[in-house]
């Protein structure tokens, strides 16, 4: 089963891109719900894996939704000119969303915190979209990946914390 949690700056639920980037969350998290898609990201998740194998999951669903892939000019404001995220999508004049899928360096290689980093430093986003696992198993233990993603994103949303995302989205597979 899919988990979500939702952190957002209390004063934007009523804001028009949040309740649209909210609705489109939804749409994701539906679809990946699905029997279907559930059976291919429990075969897929396992030790070795790639998050590319993950996203190719979704990969048609997100493009329909009007993603798209690994946009560049996100961050030609910055000497960081060359990242990209994994799906980006605009959703008014002023707003878009990041979406990353993560899989094995989620925590281990704080791919989290970077996440948050670029959309932070991105003019044209104010949402992410983190797609997770909820467990990860290595050889020798077992990862709680999105109680530990929770855990460091819920510090950004206390108002002494505030960066430019105004809200996260965790979708746990």
């Amino acid at each position: 089963m899919i988990r979500t949690k939702i952190f957002t700056k209390t004063e934007i639920i009523e804001r028009k891109d949040y309740i649209e980037a909210k609705r489109i969350s939804e749409i994701i998290v539906n679809y990946m719900n699905q029997k279907d898609i559930q059976n291919s990201l429990k075969k897929t998740h396992k030790l070795h894996a790639k998050s590319g194998e993950i996203q190719a999951i979704i990969l048609d669903k997100v493009k329909e939704i009007g993603f798209t892939t690994e946009k560049t000019g996100l961050f030609n404001n910055y000497p960081v000119k060359q990242l990209r995220p994994d799906y980006y999508l605009k959703i008014n004049q002023n707003s878009g969303i990041i979406m990353e899928v993560e899989r094995g360096k989620t925590i281990a290689n704080n791919m989290d915190l970077l996440d948050l980093w670029k959309c932070h430093i991105c003019e044209e986003a104010n949402f992410l979209f983190l797609i997770i696992p909820n467990v990860r198993q290595t050889a020798k233990s077992e990862n709680k990946i999105f109680e530990t993603v929770e855990r460091r994103m819920q510090t950004f949303f206390e108002s002494k914390n505030y960066t430019n995302v105004d809200a996260i989205f965790l979708i746990g597979y």
